[in-house]
């Protein structure tokens, strides 16, 4: 908890103001205990009818300069609270964009979002409790300690028993519920990853008629996180009456003692008023400082979560600026490049070494499985090779600088993802300052220039978040389209033609092809006929090289690319492609 509290330095003058605020208001506070003995010893008892008016004006003045600084302590802890609060959230999400994909996974999306949102908040109640409570309650009860002593000193053990009490009660609540607080933020995660993964999933659910399935697995998780926080809220508002008992008792213990000592000497009646009044503040602080640790043992689960994510570093690291000078002609190469993912005890990739010259298409195929997307992943670095070097115009990858690298990709994954704005605003998300003209071709190449122009604001018609408001594929065109529109040094095309009609699918390979003369083209894909004119086909089997060369090439010599022909083929095309096939291998 105590790392986050470095977000306070940029707010340090209003903190200042805020404990001068406090103390002010603390200090008028505790005038009005002691003015009040005196108006009783000293008007009433004397019958100064001046004096008690006197004095009674000063104590307004009193109360209104002490919630004068109260209002402005509140007001300035939730500001300087809000604003930590907000600096802790923008860099947490910042940190979050610069992890790896492996690290993103070892936390679930879920997660990220509970600590990003329930998290964050309990972190900022904890702060403005601390800002506003932290500096008030101590000082309260110190110096309201120190005035009843100095009032009635033969009542002050009242406050000791009062204080200490309280302390057993929230010493006993807090080592009971403490170490619930961790157990409901994973609840809380479980529940936030369950409502993701049934609102992304709807459709399935549905068409496999599995809502009430969904709804079990959902209820159970629910239950538990309810039924844990019904228990520990139970356990918690407990406190409060117990606390009001200690607060009452110790009222009638202060008049009952008071009284004794009353029947000795009548002008002590002045002096036991005010000791209620230096009792009570006591008991209140103590309460505020019991409410303050209610409220940092959970935000202390909170932190840890929130500091274990911003404590984590990733893996890949990148270089301040680019060593080397790039070739000017595109290239990729994987020379015996391994992978395995985190804590994975066998490889997905094996020794992968392959060379993607510009203006050639270089594609990837294979059985489910068999490492195509995860190759193509480490060419922007979303994994780290474990082995081997990968090479991108002839420099090393590991020696780009992060933005270097990813202005000459142009990347299109497996499912089209799209942001909430405008169609223009989508195609343009890679190369924001780009021209109407390269806005226009991106859109006709990726043959998305006909629908759009059926919409109704044409390029300006809404995009819904994750583009929900367009068919598959649509946001598969457009995706592609935001690719071109970057003009990229490398396109990786990660099975993106999938949800493409033939048709469809080779006019927009034919519109590429001058568009990417100058540029590397990666391609994973499961048809045959997508890939089919690629100048280079890598066919993968377990994450190994068990095939390479052009499509007829393959057809002759390789047992697995056969195989994928022979099942996506009709008998009559696989033949005459293996009667070709040997043509061109006997030629």
């Amino acid at each position: 908890m105590l790392k986050l509290y470095r977000y306070l330095k940029p707010y340090l003058w209003q903190a200042i103001l805020l404990l001068a605020t406090i103390a002010l208001q603390v200090w008028a506070n505790l005038q009005l205990p002691a003015m009040m003995a005196n108006i009783i010893n000293n008007g009433i008892m004397a019958g100064d009818l001046d004096y008690v008016w006197g004095t009674g004006v000063g104590m307004i003045g009193f109360a209104l300069l002490g919630s004068v600084c109260a209002f402005l302590a509140n007001f300035l802890s939730s500001w300087i609270g809000a604003r930590i609060t907000r600096d802790i959230r923008g860099d947490f999400f910042v940190h979050i964009l610069s992890l790896s994909t492996a690290e993103i996974d070892n936390f679930s999306t879920a997660s990220l979002i509970t600590r990003t949102v329930n998290d964050i908040f309990q972190v900022q109640q904890a702060i403005v409790m601390t800002l506003s409570m932290g500096l008030r309650a101590p000082l309260t009860c110190v110096l309201a300690i120190g005035q009843a002593i100095a009032t009635a000193p033969d009542m002050t053990w009242i406050i000791a028993l009062a204080v200490g009490v309280i302390l057993g009660l929230t010493v006993l609540i807090m080592s009971i519920v403490m170490p619930k607080f961790k157990i409901i933020q994973k609840l809380a995660d479980r529940v936030t990853l369950l409502t993701r993964e049934n609102l992304t999933g709807l459709r399935v659910i549905r068409a496999f008629n599995n809502e009430k399935l969904e709804k079990r697995k959902f209820d159970r998780t629910n239950n538990d996180y309810s039924h844990l926080n019904a228990w520990v809220d139970v356990i918690m508002s407990l406190e409060n009456p117990l606390i009001s008992l200690v607060f009452n008792g110790t009222t009638l213990l202060c008049v009952w003692i008071g009284i004794s000592l009353i029947t000795k000497d009548f002008a002590y009646l002045g002096n036991m008023m005010a000791f209620m009044q230096y009792a009570i503040q006591v008991v209140m602080s103590f309460l505020f400082l019991t409410m303050l640790f209610v409220i940092l043992p959970r935000a202390s689960v909170s932190a840890k979560r929130v500091n274990e994510v911003m404590d984590t570093k990733s893996k890949i690291t990148w270089k301040p600026q680019t060593i080397g000078k790039p070739s000017l002609k595109p290239s990729v190469e994987f020379s015996h490049v391994d992978f395995a993912y985190s804590g994975a005890e066998e490889k997905v990739l094996h020794d992968i070494s392959f060379v993607a010259k510009a203006g050639e298409s270089t594609a990837f195929i294979g059985s489910t499985g068999s490492g195509k997307s995860t190759l193509i992943n480490l060419v922007p670095r979303f994994y780290e090779a474990t082995a081997g070097e990968i090479k991108i115009n002839d420099i090393n990858i590991k020696d780009y600088a992060q933005n270097d690298l990813l202005r000459r990709i142009g990347y299109v994954p497996q499912r089209g993802v799209l942001f909430e704005g405008t169609v223009k605003s989508n195609i343009l998300f890679g190369a924001p300052e780009a021209s109407e003209e390269q806005l226009h071709l991106a859109a006709r190449v990726s043959q998305s220039a006909e629908f759009i122009d059926k919409l109704d604001k044409k390029y300006d018609s809404h995009i819904a978040q994750g583009g929900t408001n367009v068919s598959g594929g649509q946001r598969q065109r457009l995706s592609i389209a935001r690719a071109i529109a970057k003009n990229p040094d490398i396109y990786i095309f990660d099975d993106s033609f999938s949800a493409l009609d033939m048709k469809t699918d080779a006019k927009l390979r034919h519109d590429l092809k001058p568009i990417t003369k100058n540029a590397v083209t990666l391609i994973v894909a499961q048809r045959i006929s997508s890939i089919k004119d690629a100048e280079q086909i890598i066919v993968l089997n377990q994450g190994k090289v068990v095939g390479k060369g052009t499509h007829l090439e393959l057809l002759g010599n390789c047992k697995v690319y056969r195989e994928i022909a022979k099942s996506q083929l009709s008998d009559q095309e696989f033949q005459q492609e293996m009667a070709r096939s040997q043509e061109e291998n006997h030629a």
